[in-house]
């Protein structure tokens, strides 16, 4: 026996037709809206002028979703504002896996923007990002199947009053994108219960004899970080179920500032902060040492370098140059100089106090020192490292 899902008990999605500035309290302006909140004026352009196929509940093609994702310019005159900066192809091969009956892997390494990914490809599959199970070491098996109500539970005993559906079976029952982030920091035995679901496309609730059957539109995102192997490896049950996509770091030095200006812009934006026109010097930077650090050679390739035990990835340098812009706001003139990105910096490289603060100093000194143009970059460095 089969059982549905009402779509009355989808309290998240209810909300999308009211402003994002309706979300906390009565009047207050969300810090942080669901991607189809921030972006609904292009996912709109989007749908009204998409006139190509759509997989079953699909709210854009596939063509759409990648065009939202990388960004464009609409027949209109409509600019799509790239949400990802990397090779087409990548992005091409996760949607379409979307568009199949296999669930799509993001895996990278910290910062390759595989949490930002999987809320645009929902947000533009869907409508609804939300459907989220946030994976840590205590996630239950609870979060991906569902729980109950206990008051009803010990009042009448198992039934449908009392069951409380997961977001994996909300988009099962609503041909919906469901998103799991760091699924291998969940436990073994929690990521596989997602075997049958995505394997049968259906979830059974024993307690009630009775299953909720995906229905045509549904799928699931996982993420998962390079790092993070051996801490909850996937069975290899459970890693055919999905198509595995490995999100790069940013190829070049000038794609990677692109992608720092780009998402420092708009989270300044959020926070009233200055606008970033002359700090993109101080961007180029903060990437140049985060690169080379993280290669463990410079950029002309002549001095070979140890790298610390930090990833510095693209969303650490995001939020180093956001802080940077913020104390420049709020203590200086507006401006982002090199005092201000100074101390995030350090925060960043020296992780474990005694290796990498001499892996640092030796940088210092050897490289930015001798640099030409990065003076009071190296003094405001070793100020704060002092």
């Amino acid at each position: 026996m089969s059982v549905s899902v009402e779509p009355t008990s989808v309290a998240p999605s209810q909300n999308h037709s009211a402003p994002a500035n309706a979300a906390g309290a009565e009047g207050a302006e969300a810090l942080r809206p669901h991607a189809e909140d921030a972006f609904a004026a292009e996912l709109a352009a989007l749908a009204a002028q998409d006139d190509r196929p759509r997989p079953a509940r699909w709210k854009l093609s596939p063509w759409a979703v990648a065009t939202y994702l990388l960004g464009g310019t609409l027949p209109d005159g409509t600019v799509i504002t790239p949400k990802y900066v990397g090779p087409r192809r990548i992005v091409e091969v996760a949607v379409t896996t979307l568009a199949t009956d296999r669930a799509l892997l993001l895996l990278g390494v910290p910062g390759t923007a595989k949490t930002w990914v999987s809320e645009h490809l929902a947000a533009a599959v869907s409508g609804d990002s939300t459907l989220l199970v946030q994976g840590t070491a205590g996630t239950p098996e609870e979060a991906i199947r569902y729980g109950w109500n206990y008051a009803q539970l010990l009042a009448h005993g198992p039934s449908r009053d009392a069951l409380v559906p997961g977001p994996v079976m909300r988009a099962m029952a609503q041909g919906m994108t469901a998103r799991v982030e760091e699924l291998t920091r969940i436990p073994a035995d929690v990521q596989d219960t997602l075997i049958t679901i995505l394997s049968e496309k259906t979830l059974p609730i024993p307690e009630l004899g009775e299953e909720v059957q995906a229905v045509r539109g549904f799928n699931l995102i996982a993420t998962a970080n390079d790092r993070d192997r051996g801490v909850n490896d996937l069975s290899s049950a459970l890693r055919r179920r999905f198509n595995t996509v490995v999100l790069p770091l940013p190829e070049t030095p000038e794609a990677e500032v692109d992608i720092v200006s780009r998402r420092v812009d708009q989270i300044g934006r959020s926070l009233d902060l200055p606008a970033l026109p002359e700090g993109i010097d101080e961007i180029r930077r903060v990437v140049t040492v985060f690169r080379e650090l993280r290669d463990g050679v410079t950029t002309d390739g002549r001095t070979k370098l140890k790298s610390p035990s930090g990833t510095l990835s693209t969303a650490e340098a995001i939020s180093v140059v956001t802080s940077g812009l913020a104390l420049a706001a709020h203590f200086g003139d507006g401006v982002l100089r090199a005092g201000d990105v100074a101390a995030g910096i350090l925060g960043a490289v020296v992780r474990d106090p005694a290796a990498d603060r001499v892996i640092w100093q030796e940088y210092l000194e050897t490289v930015v020192r001798e640099r030409d143009g990065w003076k009071d970059f190296y003094r405001a460095c070793r100020e704060v490292s002092a």
